[in-house]
C-alpha cells in the first residue's frame, strides 16, 4: 500500500502514561482523550491505559466512548453542553466541569428531572478567560451549587481551573487565586474530592501548582511543549511516514500532501530518510518533494515527524515553524493517512 502511513506504539504509550504518573505522585493522572486522543485513536489509547483512573473525554461525546471501554473509570467532561447530552452524561454516571451559573442551572435542572444525583467539579476562572466564575461572582456560585448539593441533586466533586502559562508569576498569582476558590468551597459545606488546575506543562515543570489530580494529554502522547524542551522518560507514541513515488535528479517526490493535513507552511523542515535529514522542499496537493541522497529509490520511506530513526524532527518541531502546537501537526492528519498500531 502506498498511502501514507501514521505508526503508532502501544507500548511507547504506555511508557509515557507511567512516566507522567511516576513524574506527578501522589497526585493523581487524568489522561486527556480530547480530539480523538489527539489523533491517535481514542479505542486503542483508551485500552492501552492501564492502571489510568481517571479520563478526560472534553465533550460528552468523547466521554461516553470512554465510558463504553471503561466502565468503571472516572471521566470528565468540561464542554458546555446541551440539555440532552447533560441527561445522557448523567445517567451515564460522567463528571462534569460546570464553569457558568447557567450552565449549573440546567444541570440542576436535568438531575431534578432524572432524579439522580449529578457529579459536578467547578471552575473558577484564575485569568485564562476560557470559561470559569469570575473570583467576584465565585460566592454566590458556590452558595447556588451548594443549595443543589443539599436537595440531593449535586455532589461538588471536584475544583477545577486552566492555567495562562503566560509567565511564572502570572501562574502564580493564578494559584493563589485557585487555592482561596477551594477554600471557600470548603468552607460552604462542600467536600471536593479531587483540585485540579495544572495540564501537562505545569504538571510536569511546576509540582508546587500540582493538586490532588493533573490532567495530562499532550505528554501521554510523546508530543513536548512548542518551545520546550524534552520530557524525559517519554517518546513521540506516533510516527508518519510516507513512501518515495518517484526520483528525478536531486529532487524526491513522496506520497503525501496537503489533502493529507501536511500543512504546506511547514516546506523547508528536516524530515528523514534511509541516508538521513534532508529537506523538505515543497507540499503539494497530494505529492510533497525531498531533497535526494545518493541511491534513493521508489518504495523508500521518509519520515515526515516521529519514531524512524532516520533524522527526522518530532511533530512540536515542526508545529514550531508555523508558530502552533505540536499536537495540531497530528490532529489535522485526514483519513487518507493510513493509521497502523503496534506494540
Amino acid at each position: 500500500m502506498t498511502a501514507p502511513v501514521l505508526e503508532m506504539s502501544r507500548s511507547v504509550f504506555r511508557a509515557n502514561i507511567a512516566a507522567c504518573a511516576e513524574r506527578i505522585a501522589p497526585s493523581a493522572l487524568m489522561l486527556v482523550m480530547k480530539d480523538d486522543a489527539y489523533g491517535h485513536g481514542l479505542d486503542w489509547t483508551v485500552e492501552a491505559a492501564d492502571g489510568v483512573a481517571w479520563f478526560g473525554g472534553y465533550d460528552v461525546g468523547t466521554a461516553l466512548r470512554i465510558r463504553a471501554l471503561r466502565g468503571t473509570a472516572r471521566v470528565f467532561a468540561w464542554a458546555t453542553s446541551e440539555d440532552d447530552e447533560i441527561e445522557t452524561a448523567l445517567l451515564a454516571g460522567i463528571d462534569l466541569g460546570i464553569g457558568t451559573a447557567p450552565y449549573l442551572r440546567r444541570v440542576i435542572a436535568q438531575a431534578g428531572r432524572l432524579q439522580r444525583r449529578a457529579r459536578v467539579h467547578l471552575k473558577i476562572d484564575t485569568g485564562l478567560h476560557r470559561n470559569g466564575v469570575r473570583p467576584e461572582d465565585w460566592e454566590a456560585f458556590v452558595a447556588e451549587a451548594r443549595a443543589a448539593e443539599h436537595r440531593g441533586l449535586l455532589e461538588v466533586v471536584g475544583v477545577w481551573s486552566h492555567l495562562a502559562e503566560a509567565s511564572d508569576a502570572e501562574d502564580d498569582e493564578a494559584a493563589a487565586e485557585f487555592r482561596s476558590a477551594g477554600d471557600a468551597v470548603r468552607a460552604a459545606g462542600s467536600s471536593p474530592e479531587v483540585e485540579h488546575l495544572t495540564a501537562s506543562a505545569a504538571s510536569w515543570w511546576r509540582p508546587e501548582l500540582r493538586g490532588s489530580l493533573c490532567r495530562i494529554g499532550a505528554f501521554c502522547y510523546g508530543i513536548r511543549s512548542a518551545g520546550g524542551p524534552d520530557i524525559p522518560g517519554t517518546a513521540p507514541v506516533a510516527g508518519l511516514r510516507a513512501s518515495v513515488r518517484a526520483v528525478d535528479g536531486d529532487e524526491v517526490t513522496i506520497g503525501i500532501g496537503g489533502f493529507d493535513g501536511l500543512p504546506s507552511t511547514i516546506a523547508g523542515a528536516e524530515v528523514g530518510t534511509p541516508a538521513g535529514a534532508r529537506p523538505l522542499r515543497s507540499i503539494g496537493a497530494t505529492t510533497s518533494v525531498v531533497g535526494s541522497w545518493p541511491d534513493a529509490r521508489v518504495g523508500d520511506d521518509v519520515w515526515l515527524f516521529g519514531a524512524g530513526g532516520q533524522g527526522e524532527q518530532d511533530a512540536t518541531a515542526l508545529a514550531e515553524r508555523i508558530g502552533t502546537v505540536g499536537e495540531e501537526i497530528v490532529t489535522r492528519l485526514s483519513p487518507r493517512v493510513r493509521r497502523v498500531v503496534g506494540e
